[in-house]
């Protein structure tokens, strides 16, 4: 029986490692979506600035504590949506390079892209 336990217990740890890549790739998928929400509310509130300025100009009224305010709600989506990247990352054991936006392998020291040194981690 010594075969059939090994095959068992192979079979088995095999098993762990699948369950344990598929629900990897659950939370990547969630955040990836997470992500695209973000993305669409970011659009969405670029086209209200947008439509502040316009009508600020139009009717020649002062917008600009509006605009301010939707800006910095756009700052913090931004915030946000780096945050739900860093963690897809780190799930794909991949670093983004914060100046040119390049995927570089979680051990690199350097982007392979533009150069940049990585922050100690």
């Amino acid at each position: 029986m010594g075969l059939f336990e090994d095959v068992v217990v192979n079979a088995k740890e095999a098993v762990n490692a699948v369950g344990k890549k598929a629900g990897q790739m659950v939370d990547i998928s969630k955040l990836r979506l997470s992500a695209a929400d973000l993305n669409n509310e970011i659009s969405k509130r670029f086209e209200a600035l947008g439509r502040v300025i316009y009508d600020a100009k139009k009717t020649g009224n002062d917008s600009a504590d509006l605009a301010d305010e939707c800006i910095t709600t756009i700052d913090d989506l931004y915030e946000q949506l780096d945050a739900v990247n860093d963690q897809i990352s780190a799930l794909r054991s991949k670093v983004i390079c914060k100046k040119c936006g390049a995927e570089n392998p979680a051990e690199a020291c350097y982007c392979n892209m533009c150069g940049s040194k990585f922050d100690a981690q």
